[in-house]
């Protein structure tokens, strides 16, 4: 039987859920915008014009790409644990609504298309409250 007190299992479980989450993001939706270089920056960025931001459209969307692929990869390892887990709360906040925003005959348009944000967008939260756990990469 499991003690569900702040173990061993507990930070095994935290550990299963980073990895799982943290590669999932890096590799199903940060990589390929990483290696879609300044015009899919450019492109993700400009999806910001939804909520009113229309200006450094490859900055904004080098920083979902920096969320997706480096802040999952920071998740994985356990470092900067804090800041990972919030950026990628904003972005997956950012994706729920740029989906409810979308015109309802639009692909991906309303709460189905955004389902996939609203479960990671958990997931981040979760992280953020329990920490990287027990088992991480000590930076000193």
């Amino acid at each position: 039987m499991l003690d569900y007190n702040r173990n061993k299992n507990m930070d095994l479980a935290i550990l299963l859920l980073r990895v799982g989450f943290g590669f999932s993001m890096l590799i199903f939706h940060g990589y390929g915008k990483l290696t879609g270089g300044p015009e899919k920056w450019t492109k993700l960025g400009e999806s910001l014009q939804t909520f009113g931001i229309d200006f450094f459209p490859v900055f904004w969307g080098f920083l979902a790409v920096f969320a997706e692929f480096f802040c999952s990869a920071f998740i994985i390892l356990g470092i900067f644990f804090l800041p990972a887990t919030f950026f990628l709360s904003v972005n997956m906040i950012v994706a729920i609504l740029f989906h409810l925003y979308l015109p309802e005959d639009s692909p991906g348009a309303g709460w189905q298309g955004a389902s996939n944000a609203i479960e990671y967008f958990f997931a981040y939260i979760v992280l953020m409250i329990s920490g990287p756990g027990r088992y991480k990469i000590n930076l000193g």
